[in-house]
């Protein structure tokens, strides 16, 4: 046993020696381990570069942000507005005219049913700041809502509509403000924006450059969250809507924007009185544009920027009460 352990102890003492005689030698030899040093050390010296790249970018001040078009250059958008005789139409037009301010090389034509301008509407346009037309036309009485009769049964604002594309068609009939149309060859854009619906600011500069027709959805309309048309690969392949999704456009007034130069091409597309109920948009439309043609906008028709909303009737029990007895209100008070 003990001679067994001796001799293995010698044999690795003799390893161990002829391992250190090997290294010595090797001590010697040239190395080839320089190359991968050197690339090492280049790559350390492109990560200090980096991070004094870095480092200024920071203390750099951060750049002017992109300058938008000056209001020149901008299409003109067309707001087309009826609006009639209420109690609550001051408020309402107040209301709109506000975000109207809001949104660069607009013009706005505001149409009253009536026979001649107001006094309340000529001086609300009058103090707007906006540059607007006021026109006026009296709704025929056979297309008058009756006393007791829903809203939906007949058309409401055609013709008013009707008017502001005759005077956009240099057809005279301005009343106040700008009374000559815009110029052969103007770029701009026509919206129909009822005066007790909620707009959204961007939803302005999602129409402003439409070539054709452009549309998007509209909120709490159509007795659902949302109604408008169904986008795939960017074209419209359908709408979302619950009532006669059969019609021809199954848009709401308040979705969707007409290029001004196609209007004035089409002499002849306006609005129809007689147009069975939910069809008024599609007896203007029909004549423009095909529904694969429509341009979608808004993320797509995935955001809605206008909701269809409506101003509560107020109650006057409380007034009529008073001016029985001979205390109403100051009539010479505007409301």
């Amino acid at each position: 046993m003990k001679l067994k352990l001796k001799n293995v102890f010698l044999a690795y003492f003799l390893v161990s020696i002829a391992g250190l005689l090997y290294a010595l030698v090797q001590l010697g030899q040239p190395c080839d381990c320089l190359p991968p040093l050197r690339a090492a050390a280049e790559q350390l010296r492109q990560k200090d570069l980096r991070i004094s790249q870095l480092q200024a970018d920071l203390r750099r001040p951060p750049p002017a942000p992109a300058q938008p078009p000056e209001p020149e250059a901008l299409p003109t958008i067309y707001v087309i507005t009826p609006t009639y005789a209420r109690l609550v139409q001051k408020a309402e037009l107040v209301r709109l005219s506000q975000t109207l301010s809001l949104v660069p090389r607009l013009h706005w034509l505001l149409v009253e049913d009536s026979e001649s301008p107001t006094p309340l509407v000529s001086g609300l346009l009058a103090a707007s700041g906006l540059l607007f037309t006021h026109l006026a036309v009296l709704t025929p009485k056979a297309q008058r809502l009756r006393e007791g009769e829903p809203g939906w049964v007949r058309p409401r604002g055609v013709e008013q509509r009707n008017k502001a594309l005759d005077w956009l068609r240099g057809r005279g009939g301005a009343v106040g403000g700008e009374k000559e149309p815009p110029p052969p060859g103007t770029q701009g854009v026509v919206y129909f924006a009822d005066d007790d619906n909620t707009y959204s600011r961007e939803l302005f500069k999602e129409m402003r450059w439409t070539r054709g027709v452009s549309v998007w959805p509209v909120g709490l309309v159509g007795g659902l969250r949302f109604e408008g048309p169904q986008v795939q690969d960017g074209r419209v392949v359908g709408f979302h809507t619950a009532w006669e999704p059969n019609r021809p456009f199954p848009l709401d007034m308040a979705g969707f924007a007409v290029a001004l130069p196609l209007l004035l091409a089409k002499p002849n597309a306006q609005f129809d009185a007689t147009a069975p109920r939910g069809h008024l948009e599609s007896s203007l439309l029909s004549h423009l544009v095909d529904p694969k043609d429509l341009e979608p906008r808004a993320a797509n028709c995935t955001q809605v920027l206008v909701w269809h909303t409506r101003t509560e009737k107020p109650k006057m029990k409380q007034e009529e009460q008073l001016q029985r007895q001979g205390q109403g209100s100051d009539p010479a008070i505007e409301v």
